[in-house]
């Protein structure tokens, strides 16, 4: 490697370790004295928070101090000290008017800590099943001994409640709840009053309004049966639900009051759905050195159908793509967290590797498990007209035009552990997918072609100023030789989404002009480290690495490695980037340096 390389990796590393730095401290709002407990003193200070500045006067100073021992006090109480001395005070500057500025200071003794001496549930008006005051008792969870926490008095009454309306109780409600603190033994003697009310057997569902969404449709969502025993998480998953399908402004699932019950005790389900307008246009853009401008217009109808479908019709004109496409939707198609997706479109590429024009159509079913993970099947036929270039007697000519037909199979997993999909600051995320697949015409294969990438995200303070995040990706086609892949479903690394640095499928083999072959296999990897400046504005550095291979498996010499740096801008909604990275293993034909914009972070 080059010095001037070298040093720009250990300029790469060195920024990446200083981001790492934390920000500076702010003032504390007041001194705490006097408490010698770790934790306590940790929470006392949490509550009291901090100031942007150091107090100028005296009166300033004791201001602080007051407001400062109402949040201690609050503190202590809820860590179960109850016989607290909590005396606000200002240290003042030297007697000659130099040295410090006077500073708030509490001064706290807090004394012994209060214990919990048993606790109970007293129902007002009449009992619920017995079955259901066990659960109740049990949901309370206050142990003799624990700490008297007023926190944990608070979550317990919240749990008996819970406990009681997830059995039917709809209406239970908390009462007038007695906590005797007994100075004389330190303790806390916690008792709960429960309204139970009566238990609740739910109804159908009624929509109002139903706008452009067909009633029967949103009934055949509802996890429950006229009849069953009301469950507010069966009620929540309803409107949980229809919010993932995206198409609908605001929804409230609601259960009926009791004066709207039918003959049989039955109470309905009231669900209210607000349309979002009908139609929408997006337009997007980004830019890169090596792919160009690109533009995509995206036009969405929504529930056209009276179901929660959508329908998204995109043009993409770009230097180096041309493609349109109408994709429909169907969310909970057939059963709930499942959605099926059709696709077909026309596409026109003219890259450096290949020329390509077809029709393209798929079809796949998505299922989906927890919240952010999903399995998917699918099938694609893909009818297109290709050339690649190639090289004879060293020199490099055009190809002959191949009309391929290609089907595959598709099976696909993600999971999604991450806090943000556009701006991730903690969590992981892992996605694979494998397709066996079949090629007739002016090429035959057969073969299988599996990838996956996973990623991480490690937050390193807690208001995530600092962010470092890491990538790897591997795929790999078995049962072909590089002649019977076509072109344009070949491994191709390089460019803003894979390795900043180099230009769009520049990695990996070459002919004598330059021109990228493409390869079997594939090997993807990222270190990123992100600092926050502002509210909006955020910096990065980071170190790409890529390799394209023509076997089943990269080889050692085949790997490239790119560096840079980046700026973010916090749109609201996401980062818009923009990065400039250079290649480290620069080979003929490759550009001293690389510009790329767009909308998300790189990964």
């Amino acid at each position: 490697m080059q010095p001037a390389r070298s040093a720009l990796v250990v300029a790469t590393v060195a920024a990446l370790a200083a981001l790492a730095t934390p920000a500076l401290a702010q003032t504390p709002k007041a001194a705490v004295q006097g408490v010698t407990d770790t934790e306590l003193r940790d929470a006392i200070e949490r509550a009291v928070g901090e100031a942007r500045s150091t107090p100028e006067t005296r009166f300033e100073a004791r201001r602080r101090a007051r407001d400062a021992a109402e949040d201690a006090i609050a503190a202590l109480r809820t860590q179960g000290y109850y016989a607290y001395e909590v005396q606000p005070d200002v240290i003042d500057r030297d007697e000659d008017g130099g040295g410090e500025p006077p500073r708030a200071v509490l001064i706290i003794k807090p004394g012994p800590r209060f214990r919990f001496a048993g606790a109970g549930v007293e129902w007002v008006g009449a009992e619920p099943l017995p079955e259901v005051i066990i659960s109740a008792e049990q949901a309370m969870a206050i142990r003799r001994g624990a700490a008297g926490k007023a926190a944990d008095v608070l979550a317990a009454e919240g749990r008996i409640v819970a406990a009681i309306q997830k059995r039917g109780y709809a209406d239970a409600e908390p009462g007038v709840r007695e906590v005797i603190v007994d100075h004389a033994d330190h303790t806390v003697r916690p008792t709960f009053r429960i309204v139970a009310g009566e238990r609740v057997m739910m109804d159908g569902v009624t929509v109002e309004p139903a706008g452009r969404t067909g009633p029967a449709w949103v009934v055949s969502l509802a996890p429950w049966k006229p009849g069953d025993v009301y469950n507010p998480e069966q009620v929540a998953e309803l409107e949980r639900r229809l919010l993932d399908t995206g198409v609908y402004d605001s929804v409230s699932v609601t259960l009926r009051p009791a004066d709207k019950a039918d003959a049989e005790g039955r109470r309905p389900v009231l669900v209210a759905l607000v349309d979002r307008p009908m139609r929408t246009l997006e337009l997007s853009a980004g830019y890169s050195t090596s792919e160009g401008a690109g533009l995509d217009v995206r036009r969405t109808r929504y529930n056209q159908l009276g179901r929660a479908d959508t329908v998204t019709y995109t043009l993409r004109l770009a230097e180096l793509e041309q493609r349109f496409e109408a994709r429909l939707t169907l969310p909970h198609w057939r059963c709930p967290q499942q959605t099926l997706t059709m696709v077909a479109g026309l596409y026109d590429e003219q890259t450096d590797a290949y020329d390509a024009m077809g029709f393209l159509a798929t079809g796949d079913v998505t299922r989906r498990f927890g919240k952010t993970s999903f399995v998917t099947a699918g099938l694609a036929l893909d009818a297109s007209r290709s050339a690649e270039k190639t090289q004879i007697n060293n020199a490099t000519i055009r190809g002959a035009e191949r009309d391929i037909l290609t089907g595959s199979v598709l099976g696909a997993v993600s999971l999604d552990r991450s806090d943000d999909p556009l701006d991730p600051t903690r969590g992981w995320r892992v996605e694979a997918r494998a397709e066996p697949t079949v090629a007739v015409g002016d090429l035959q294969a057969l073969y299988f072609k599996v990838q996956a990438q996973g990623s991480a995200y490690f937050s390193l303070d807690e208001d995530s100023r600092t962010v470092l995040a890491t990538r790897l990706k591997l795929g790999s086609v078995f049962g072909a030789t590089l002649a019977d892949v076509a072109a344009p479903r070949r491994f191709y690394a390089g460019g803003g989404g894979s390795v900043r640095g180099y230009a769009w499928q520049a990695i990996g083999p070459r002919l004598a002009d330059n021109t990228p072959q493409g390869g079997l296999s594939l090997f993807e990897a990222s270190f990123e480290g992100r600092y926050r400046l502002t509210g909006r504005w955020g910096v990065v550095v980071f170190i790409d690495a890529g390799a394209i291979g023509t076997d089943a498996y990269p080889q050692g010499d085949d790997f490239s490695v790119g560096a840079g740096l980046g700026v973010r801008y916090d749109l609201g909604f996401g980062p818009i980037r923009a990065d400039i990275a250079v290649p480290l293993d620069k080979r003929e034909g490759d550009a001293d340096f690389q510009i790329y914009i767009s909308i998300g972070q790189a990964f």
